[in-house]
């Protein structure tokens, strides 16, 4: 008998009821300042995820055992960048209300802002991790506050100093370094120093927000605004398996895969697998609530 077709990252189809962590897609890159096409990041870490399995090597579990549900893609507006936010934030609000973690695919950096104002409706006392190549701390791009290249400015709006830790970063301008030194936590070039943030955010709600790019481009060229001299895949696996195990994580995102930039599929797998080993080593950390 014939089954529909029905897009969803492997083993994520809990009924609602059951899950603990929810998925969805934030096909939007409507902001992007170098080269388009994340819209399409979702879709394509979707279909790469099915030549992967479900088990895990790393960390000894299967995605077959947890609770999570991919509830799909919104459809969003692409020429109004508050109205995309405003959808996303409704999606990740609703999933909050039920007691259940938000898990966000995007989608250009910026719609990690929907997802994040929902979230700190419900925690106002949230911090943020983000990992990235790029500041994201411009109060404006080209005379655009909503952009993907101010969304950690557009964060800290909400949370004020001190409730924000970047790592990875090596590019931005010098007046967002210069701003950044005085209102955020930022560990620069590579993930030193993430144990000792990890101690201090225990128990607190965190925000966990990964842009792909903090990858080095020549193990990650399937992205928007490639930036040498990033972390490894290894790497980058290793840290986020210890944000989403040790952390209180009430929310997340993975971010920035555009795949057309990379043929081979290697960069859509990488970003599949990154999602694979945070939803298993959420698996077990504790609900949202």
């Amino acid at each position: 008998m014939l089954k529909p077709q029905i897009d969803t990252y492997m083993a994520c189809d809990r009924p609602w009821e059951e899950a603990e962590t929810v998925l969805f897609g934030a096909p939007f890159d409507s902001t992007t300042s170098n080269r388009p096409g994340t819209r399409f990041g979702p879709a394509a870490l979707r279909s790469e995820s099915y030549g992967l399995e479900t088990y895990s090597p790393y960390q000894d579990k299967d995605l077959t055992d947890c609770a999570v549900l991919d509830s799909g893609d919104i459809e969003l507006p692409m020429g109004s960048s508050e109205l995309a936010l405003e959808a996303i934030q409704e999606r990740a609000a609703e999933i909050l209300a039920a007691g259940k973690r938000p898990f966000l695919i995007g989608g250009e950096h910026l719609v990690t802002l929907g997802a994040f104002r929902a979230v700190y409706e419900t925690y106002p006392d949230v911090c943020i991790l983000h990992f990235d190549a790029h500041t994201d701390l411009r109060e404006d791009y080209l005379g655009v506050p909503l952009s993907h290249a101010c969304v950690i400015r557009r964060c800290w709006d909400l949370v004020g100093d001190g409730k924000i830790f970047q790592f990875g970063i090596r590019s931005g301008d010098r007046p967002e370094w210069q701003w950044g030194r005085d209102h955020v936590f930022c560990h620069p070039f590579d993930l030193e120093g993430l144990e000792d943030v990890l101690d201090q955010l225990f128990g607190k709600p965190v925000y966990f927000t990964v842009d792909l790019d903090v990858m080095d481009p020549s193990v990650f060229p399937g992205t928007g605004t490639p930036e040498p001299g990033g972390v490894t895949f290894d790497a980058l696996r290793k840290a986020v398996t210890a944000v989403c195990s040790r952390c209180h994580v009430v929310g997340c995102d993975v971010n920035e895969l555009s795949p057309h930039y990379d043929p081979s599929g290697a960069s859509s797998a990488a970003a599949a697998k990154i999602v694979r080993e945070m939803l298993l080593a959420l698996d077990g950390s504790g609900a949202a609530v």
